[in-house]
């Protein structure tokens, strides 16, 4: 292809050493290899699934894409939503295979977010998610002790789940639902499991999801459901030295740090295995009572509105 250094599966590849970030040494070549060189572990984890990517173009500020611009090939899969917020259908790629993830990584397309839904199946969502958010500073040994929380309030109903780094400084357990499970039902329960985790540690958990509120102690997310993306597993994150979203046995949590896993040092730490996919259990259904738990807590973003308007009105009123 003219202009092109290589060509990979018919993917012409570009500018193979600029460097990705400023001051940085991570080049767009090092991007390329470590995506072609876990492409079989980390596209199980795309396939059939609406994708956003996070882009840095040279000069441009980062930005997330989630439709497709005009000039990607035809042969490039994708799904159609519609976006009610813009009022407008939005092409979605669907990262099935090497040859369009090549392309991505030559777009340099450095995060990898897709839905917790595939296009076959829009309205049933696939796994239960805790985002663990940490509060400001180095907090990563108080997430990983709110992760054994989350895992004690697992067990307790019965559930058994899978942790990986988040490629930043929290944690997400993922846990696989039975393909009946309806988004609402999995919206109550990750409610619920989120209260459960923070009884158990109140010292160190909070679902507050107003961070004025959090008082330094780790947020359990329990806002991602339906239709939202986690950024998946083995997908690079764009901060220096382009830190991975890894898979971390549970017993291992407290021998790690984020910094631990990048583009260039997960290839040698995986070898040939895949230990996001050896670490998932069988999809579950969710107790009965664990979902109609979760209906009685309010929905965290609605409630953080209603309470935002009413703080505003109360320093209008006050004296």
């Amino acid at each position: 292809m003219a202009g092109a250094q290589e060509t990979r599966d018919g993917v012409g590849l570009t500018n193979l050493e600029q460097l990705l970030l400023a001051g940085d040494e991570v080049t767009k070549r090092d991007l390329v290899d470590y995506l072609d060189t876990v492409h079989d572990r980390i596209l199980p984890g795309l396939r059939d699934r609406p994708l956003s990517v996070v882009r840095l173009l040279r000069g441009q500020e980062p930005f997330m894409q989630k439709n497709l611009p005009k000039y990607t090939p035809e042969w490039v899969r994708r799904t159609a939503i519609w976006a009610e917020t813009s009022h407008r259908q939005v092409s979605y790629a669907l990262c099935d295979d090497r040859r369009t993830l090549l392309w991505f990584a030559n777009q340099r397309a450095i995060e990898y977010h897709p839905a917790l839904v595939t296009a076959t199946r829009p309205e049933q969502p696939t796994h239960l998610v805790l985002d663990l958010d940490p509060p400001e500073g180095d907090a990563f040994a108080a997430v990983t002790r709110v992760a054994g929380a989350v895992r004690r309030a697992l067990a307790a109903v019965g559930l058994a789940g899978a942790v990986k780094t988040s490629g930043a400084k929290g944690l997400h357990i993922f846990v696989p639902v039975h393909p009946d499970t309806t988004a609402e039902e999995v919206a109550a329960a990750t409610r619920a499991l989120a209260v459960h985790t923070a009884r158990l540690d109140p010292e160190t958990a909070t679902t507050a999801f107003i961070r004025e509120d959090r008082g330094g102690r780790v947020f359990v997310d329990p806002t991602r459901a339906g239709g939202a993306t986690v950024v998946a597993a083995y997908s690079p994150r764009l901060r220096p030295g382009l830190p991975v979203s890894f898979p971390v046995a549970w017993d291992d949590l407290d021998g790690i740090t984020p910094g631990d896993f990048t583009v260039r040092t997960v290839p040698a730490l995986l070898g040939d295995r895949d230990p996001w996919a050896e670490a998932m259990p069988a999809p579950q259904r969710l107790p009965a009572d664990l979902v109609a738990e979760g209906r009685t807590i309010p929905v965290p973003r609605v409630q953080a509105m209603h309470e935002g308007k009413r703080r505003a009105r109360a320093r209008r009123e006050a004296p």
